[in-house]
């Protein structure tokens, strides 16, 4: 009976173990947004996604409880909320991030202030109220007269198939332009604007140059943290609407209609910021010596090295195998004294790096830090001692110091023979002159 317990319970606790990053807190305006958006969140639940959804305002609003967060991910669909109800504010939230959740947010023209304050928190700003993205150029045949409902190209996109899915039709976007801090590595501009795009108040007359131009306008911008937590900052909520989801785009001037891309890129954002897509992970890590398999305890310099990492990639739900070709593993001594480029054998996610251990001993380390475009940072750090070789393990003769040996080896051959015609030289004496 106990065994058919455990039975049980084993697939039970697996089962909670897969479905714990899952977890999402869906904070709406109201609850007509999720009538609006219906396609998107049915497409998160097909996908595997617990959600709870809460009016952003509720009173009751938490996202930890006994020191330990509730939720995994949360989505922000209030964009006019002015403050979070409960214990929930743009502080806890930027907690939420430190702590490894991931977050994705849809604004409009009317941004709320705490969401303008959480944008600055994670390196957006936000345009003034009222203001939008207007595009006279590149529109769509459905825009009021305004030219805010901007037609978006897939060549706007940031080139990175892990966060777009590689989609490749136009895209529908109405909403407010975003800015983002140049002097933020972490910061991406996933969908810009076209060259001639603006951001400014479509009720007014252009007087002042405008807050955002050309392709310094941002409309989906998303961050990746050090921690490889993930924000996606949309300036449009409408963006993941089933309107927009299943409208023809029909570009002012352009080609035929055809369906808009908006439902295959915001799964694929939704995938990425939920680190479903462009996960690494490190299984194993080993070095040894050349030709042997267990893992010393030191090195001797000029030792030849077979350092190993395992990297697997999260697809589909899966961990498979790591095709990339480019990662490189450091041998560092408070700077690197080898760097290599490993070998993927057979794309498995197998890396080997073979090198010769530096002719300085000391302590190193064995140092793997991987960032590209899209995918979570891979670091890894391995200490090993690098020892000088034994007094016997040097070479008799050094063939760099022939020539000191053969100056050494004359200067005795001419002493001695120096010394032998100097004793046994003998100077003959002079006579004497006869008297």
């Amino acid at each position: 009976m106990k065994v058919l317990q455990l039975m049980l319970f084993v697939p039970a606790l697996l089962a909670a173990t897969v479905a714990a990053d899952k977890r999402v807190l869906v904070l709406l305006e109201n609850l007509t947004v999720k009538e609006t958006h219906s396609i998107y969140f049915r497409s998160l639940v097909e996908q595997g996604f617990d959600l709870t959804y809460k009016v952003a305002d509720d009173s009751t609003l938490n996202i930890k409880k006994y020191g330990e967060f509730l939720y995994d991910n949360i989505v922000v669909f209030a964009p006019t909320v002015e403050e979070f109800g409960g214990s929930l504010s743009a502080e806890a939230l930027t907690e939420f991030i430190d702590a490894g959740g991931n977050l994705l947010i849809a604004g409009n023209s009317h941004l709320g202030e705490v969401l303008r304050e959480l944008a600055s928190e994670v390196g957006f700003e936000a345009d003034e109220e009222g203001t939008a993205v207007i595009d006279h150029l590149h529109y769509d045949a459905k825009d009021g007269g305004k030219h805010t409902l901007v037609v978006a190209g897939s060549e706007n996109l940031i080139k990175a198939e892990r966060i777009t899915g590689g989609v490749t039709a136009p895209l529908l976007y109405r909403g407010v332009g975003l800015l983002v801090d140049p002097e933020n590595p972490l910061v991406l501009e996933i969908l810009t604007g076209s060259s001639t795009a603006y951001s400014h108040n479509p009720d007014y007359a252009v007087k002042e140059f405008p807050h955002a131009v050309g392709k310094q306008t941002v409309l989906v911008a998303g961050l990746q943290a050090r921690n490889n937590a993930r924000v996606v900052f949309s300036g449009s909520l409408e963006f993941f609407s089933d309107e927009f989801f299943t409208a023809m785009v029909e570009q002012v001037g352009g080609a035929a209609a055809v369906p808009s891309g908006n439902q295959e890129l915001s799964l694929a954002l939704t995938s990425w910021c939920f680190k479903q897509s462009g996960v690494l992970k490190v299984e194993s890590v080993s070095h040894s010596r050349e030709g042997e398999s267990e893992a010393p305890s030191f090195y001797t310099i000029k030792e030849w090295c077979r350092y190993t990492i395992v990297v697997k990639e999260l697809v589909g739900g899966k961990w498979v195998g790591f095709n990339g070709q480019d990662m490189q593993m450091e041998f560092v001594r408070i700077d690197p004294f080898v760097r290599v480029t490993m070998e993927n054998a057979g794309g498995a996610g197998t890396m080997v790096a073979k090198f010769q251990v530096p002719d300085t001993y000391g302590v190193y380390q064995f140092k793997v830090n991987y960032q590209r475009l899209g995918f979570t940072r891979v670091s890894t750090a391995d200490q090993i001692s690098v020892i000088p070789l034994r007094h016997d393990q040097y070479e008799r003769f050094i063939s760099s110091a022939y020539p000191y040996y053969a100056s050494a080896f004359s200067m005795m051959a001419g002493l001695c023979i120096f010394s032998v015609v100097f004793l046994h030289h003998k100077e003959e004496e002079v006579k004497k002159k006869a008297e």
